[in-house]
């Protein structure tokens, strides 16, 4: 046999043996959510060789709190363009501090009328999912649909952000339009990591303040390894008087111990099912991921 035919027929062998290994994963997948009342989307990209798996992947998901990574993409970028400094001070009035909405900010200054940098307001609106901040942030930047459009010139069309906080937070079906798909998202992670978005300065402080994500400990990170670096962004929606979660998600980017890194994307949308029961179908996701990454 020819070395040409020998390394196709090598070639043909590695893509079986992969084609079948996802089939496992996938497998695994499904067993965790075939039994739940909800919509699951799930995205999982591996950085070293681009191995995509996708369940319900081009479906529109409610983001929720996960679109605030999205936006910092775009409040960092005008940071790298110098329109914007981190170190600039922020004018917070008291006025911006809306009662019914999340925010440990308003917490701590709860008579507002202070200047705060804006890599202050970019912490607590990723790794506190402050939805204050997140106002703020969409404020500076000129509103939802600059931020739209700047994800969108990336190439990641698959996402729509186009309300705040304050009107999602008092319209639950707004929350459906402001949607992303778990392709996009797991796409948009991949540029994020290959440096295709931000400097390398702008790059390492998002990434380091969703490291520190405090929210959502028990989806992506529950079942995971101590020694597991996930850096993620959130989302939840609560649930409505019927008992209905309209979204609970989680994303990131998460190391294995030999270094190696996978994007993963997990979107549980229209779940009668209560909040540990979905945390933990995100956690189960994203652990057999760990598993299939770790042992290839």
């Amino acid at each position: 046999m020819k070395k040409t035919a020998i390394f196709i027929f090598i070639l043909q062998l590695s893509s079986l043996s992969i084609f079948a290994q996802n089939l496992v994963l996938r497998e695994k997948i499904n067993q965790i959510i075939k039994s739940k009342n909800s919509t699951v989307g799930v995205g999982i990209m591996n950085f070293e060789d681009g191995d995509t798996l996708m369940f319900n992947g081009k479906g529109h998901f409610p983001m929720q709190s996960v679109y605030k990574f999205h936006l910092a993409l775009a409040v960092l970028n005008q940071v790298d363009t110098g329109e914007l400094t981190l170190n600039q001070n922020i004018f917070v009035n008291k006025s911006d501090l809306i009662p019914n909405l999340y925010s440990p900010l308003r917490e701590k200054y709860p008579e507002g009328n202070v200047n705060l940098p804006l890599s202050e307001i970019i912490k607590y609106t990723v790794s506190q999912s402050d939805n204050v901040g997140c106002d703020l942030l969409f404020k500076l930047i000129g509103g939802p649909e600059k931020a739209n459009k700047f994800i969108h010139n990336l190439g990641v069309k698959d996402v729509a952000i186009l309300d705040p906080e304050v009107r999602i937070q008092n319209n639950w079906n707004l929350q459906y339009k402001n949607y992303s798909t778990p392709f996009a998202a797991v796409q948009l992670l991949r540029k994020f990591y290959k440096q295709q978005i931000l400097s390398k300065i702008s790059q390492n402080f998002l990434y380091k303040i969703m490291i520190e994500t405090t929210t959502g400990p028990n989806k992506i990170r529950g079942l995971l390894p101590n020694e597991a670096i996930v850096a993620h962004k959130t989302g939840f929606s609560g649930k409505n008087k019927e008992g209905l979660t309209g979204g609970t998600n989680d994303i990131g980017i998460v190391t294995l111990p030999n270094g190696k890194q996978f994007a993963i994307a997990i979107f549980v949308s229209n779940s009668m099912e209560d909040e540990v029961t979905n945390d933990k179908m995100i956690a189960e996701i994203a652990l057999v991921a760990w598993n299939y990454y770790l042992g290839k």
